[in-house]
């Protein structure tokens, strides 16, 4: 059986939901295909739980901090189970959204693994679906490296539904997922170490601001060893699991969670078969209008190597409907992606880091910090402290890069984001009036330059 359609999406992610919904708004005919839960990794394993999670890692020390304010708390037990569960029957609410929002504008759902037969053609099991574009947007997926007994620890996707909560966990990676987890630990009480084999976390991000991080989350209890990587893994007669380090050593937890990398979820699309062309680490190769070397064939999202982030994929979804369906006039531009990592405390960064503006301009950068003890903190006597960064081009005063290590630095850096997208200079925020008594107005007092590069 042979159906024609305008548009067949492989995929009920971010990416492929917006673009299914937007397609099938313009009239086109619509079919999307998703083989696991609606939504894709943001809604089900990725942001909104972990977001959850981190919520509810963040009371402990909020109960510990009132007493500083004179508040007597009496803190009650932990209960796993309850956070689990309450996040499930959120994110079943959310499935049905998702759901909700394609059925409206006609975008037909089909439940099933979906496969490229040929150019232009789609199967799902024994239904063949003909379509003028085949649009790819799969994701991605954790990924384990080839560890002697690495069938003994989880992934980040597998957190999300463990039986019980540890006493002890070892977190493997150092990039903003293991980063996130081993705080979320940590606040819910389990001894966290974290391990990565480079020589500092947070790769990619401003080295002030790696460095700043893993000073702050050192202090809330997370233990980082860096330059640290397993070797072999067992799992013992007690239940436990012992690592054995690169360097010969041993230690044991009761959870064992490797949060190194993820990889594009490719397979068995028939991509190899059809010729499109791909990246040795397994992203599709597109153009600017998301088009693979094979016409008619289309990708975005995670599964293409842009930044994984859910607002770029839902983003691109709406480019892409625009090139094929609309005007053709949206663009999308990479270059100031705002990013916050939510660990504690959280970082927010937009723009360039010092080390890639000094070497995009050299001699012609300028860079404004401030760092300090938050005011909620000089009665709760915790030991937290903020950092903000400016990256200033000097020979225009334009503002290239903004960060920021402290409580609600995401929040904060959402704005700043739209400052530089409009081409904010310091000049803009020097003469902005802030906002008093916040730790947000920092960025509209800087006035003394830190260092000049």
């Amino acid at each position: 059986m042979s159906e024609q359609y305008d548009l067949v999406v492989i995929g009920a992610g971010s990416g492929g939901v917006r673009a299914s919904r937007m397609a099938a708004a313009t009239g086109a005919k619509v079919a999307v295909i998703e083989n696991m839960y609606m939504g894709g990794t943001c809604v089900n394993v990725g942001c909104v739980p972990k977001k959850l999670f981190v919520y509810a890692s963040e009371f402990s020390a909020h109960l510990d901090h009132a007493e500083g304010f004179g508040l007597e708390v009496i803190k009650k037990h932990f209960d796993w189970k309850t956070l689990r569960d309450n996040k499930t029957k959120e994110i079943n609410r959310l499935n049905g959204i998702y759901n909700k929002i394609l059925e409206g504008p006609g975008v037909e759902i089909i439940r099933g693994t979906g496969s490229i037969k040929a150019q232009g053609i789609v199967c799902v099991g024994d239904r063949e679906l003909h379509t003028k574009r085949i649009l790819i947007a799969t994701g991605g997926w954790p990924f384990k490296p080839n560890v002697p007994g690495i069938e003994h620890a989880i992934d980040s996707n597998d957190v999300f539904s463990m039986e019980t909560f540890p006493k002890d966990i070892i977190v493997v990676g150092g990039g903003y997922i293991a980063v996130e987890f081993a705080g979320i630990f940590k606040g819910l009480g389990a001894n966290t170490r974290l391990l990565y084999r480079g020589d500092q976390i947070l790769r990619g991000f401003d080295q002030e601001v790696r460095d700043y991080a893993a000073q702050e989350i050192t202090k809330s209890g997370v233990e980082i060893s860096v330059n640290t990587d397993i070797k072999a893994i067992e799992k013992l007669a007690n239940g436990r699991i012992s690592c054995t380090l690169t360097d010969d050593s041993n230690i044991e937890c009761d959870t064992l969670m490797y949060a190194t990398g993820r990889r594009p979820k490719t397979d068995n699309l028939g991509l190899e078969e059809l010729g499109v062309t791909l990246r040795k680490d397994g992203t599709i190769v597109t153009d600017d209008q998301f088009e693979t070397n094979i016409p008619g064939v289309f990708a975005l999202g995670d599964v293409i190597g842009t930044p994984a982030l859910t607002p770029v994929a839902l983003q691109q979804g709406m480019v892409f409907v625009d090139q094929q369906f609309g005007e053709g006039k949206r663009t999308i531009d990479y270059k100031l992606i705002p990013t916050a990592v939510f660990c504690q405390p959280n970082i927010g960064t937009v723009g360039l880091t010092e080390e890639e503006a000094v070497a995009a301009h050299p001699s012609d950068i300028d860079i404004f910090t401030s760092e300090f003890k938050p005011l909620k903190h000089t009665i709760t006597g915790a030991d937290e402290r903020t950092l903000m960064k400016l990256v200033v081009r000097r020979s225009d005063d334009r503002v290239i890069g903004v960060h920021m290590v402290g409580e609600a630095a995401g929040e904060i850096l959402q704005g700043l984001a739209v400052a530089m997208q409009a081409g904010a200079t310091k000049a803009h925020l020097d003469s902005t009036i802030g906002i008093h008594p916040t730790a947000a107005e920092e960025f509209v007092t800087m006035r003394s330059v830190t260092r000049s590069l």
